[in-house]
């Protein structure tokens, strides 16, 4: 590939960082050359962790809605390399504290001046609704209504969010769903790796539910290891599709401790809101449903 002077690569380097989308290149090898500020920030990486490393190497670890690892098998950046074609996929990136954030991911090709290609380039956008997320923190903060650990919405936060889907069913008719979800054996795991592990591992949980749901939906701490989901405008169908994908996303986050890779399980229950009965009631019928999940082995999914 042609090189540009010293000033001409410092030139597209500064252009480079002042994108808010994260851009990284790599060469055949699918070596890291360049990360950007974009890159950085959307996936908790510095350019000194990942510059020289291959882009599987136990870093972004892209999975798609089913789980299956794509650095090994499906590689956007790889098939790109060896094809030639750009790409553009719906995937799932491993954030540095552990969590799965979605990306939309763009692949092209770099060719030298002989038109070989020695490289590639990906282009990839934060898909959640970080932003959003981001300004309900805040008011949160503001009306006490958030968990400081988890960086979600706290239990207050999730009744109030009941009372108010409840109110717009009985008004207006639109449907929607509560899903509690619990992680598994979180005792044994506390008593094995410590609380601040434990702590970590909250964190994650949270933020891969948190980072996985639409703008609207919500995402609190219920109590100790257990969340909820509350999700507008869906039905048994949707609101199973849903579950399954936060169960897998969660599978599939990892978190380093005492360079040991720690990933924890889900078990969900989930219950669509029945015109004519509160709030608890909905909520004791998905935990019926988490009492299934658990009572069938756990990391599974019931819904009715």
């Amino acid at each position: 590939m042609d090189r540009p002077n010293a000033v001409e690569a410092t030139l597209h380097a500064d252009i480079l960082d002042q994108l808010h989308d994260g851009v990284y290149l790599v060469d055949t090898d699918r070596a890291i050359r360049f990360w950007n500020k974009g890159a950085e920030r959307i996936s908790g990486y510095g350019a000194e962790e990942v510059l020289g490393t291959r882009c599987s190497d136990n870093l972004l670890m892209h999975v798609d809605n089913e789980g299956a690892l794509l650095c090994l098998t499906g590689c956007p950046l790889a098939a790109t390399i060896a094809d030639g074609v750009p790409r553009e996929v719906e995937v799932y990136l491993h954030h540095k504290d552990g969590h799965r954030v979605p990306v939309h991911v763009r692949a092209a090709p770099l060719r030298d001046s002989a038109g070989r290609v020695v490289g590639a380039i990906e282009v990839f956008s934060d898909n959640s609704a970080r932003s959003a997320m981001r300004e309900e923190i805040e008011r949160f903060k503001r009306l006490a209504l958030f968990d400081p650990l988890t960086d979600v919405g706290n239990r207050r936060f999730a009744e109030m969010a009941l009372t108010a889907r409840h109110d717009e069913q009985e008004r207006y008719g639109w449907p929607f769903g509560v899903l509690l979800v619990d992680i598994d054996h979180f005792k044994s795991f506390n008593d094995r790796f410590g609380h601040d592990t434990g702590d970590r591992v909250l964190r994650m949980v949270a933020q891969s539910l948190a980072s996985n749901v639409r703008s609207f939906d919500v995402v609190a701490r219920w109590g100790g290891e257990e969340f909820v989901v509350i999700l507008e405008k869906v039905d048994l169908e949707e609101l199973s599709r849903r579950a399954g994908m936060l169960r897998r996303l969660v599978e599939a986050s990892s978190l380093i401790a005492d360079d040991e890779k720690l990933s924890v399980t889900v078990s969900i229950g989930g219950a669509i809101a029945r015109p004519g009965e509160d709030s608890s009631e909905t909520l004791k019928r998905a935990d019926g449903y988490l009492y299934r999940s658990k009572e069938a082995g756990r990391n599974r999914v019931t819904c009715g």
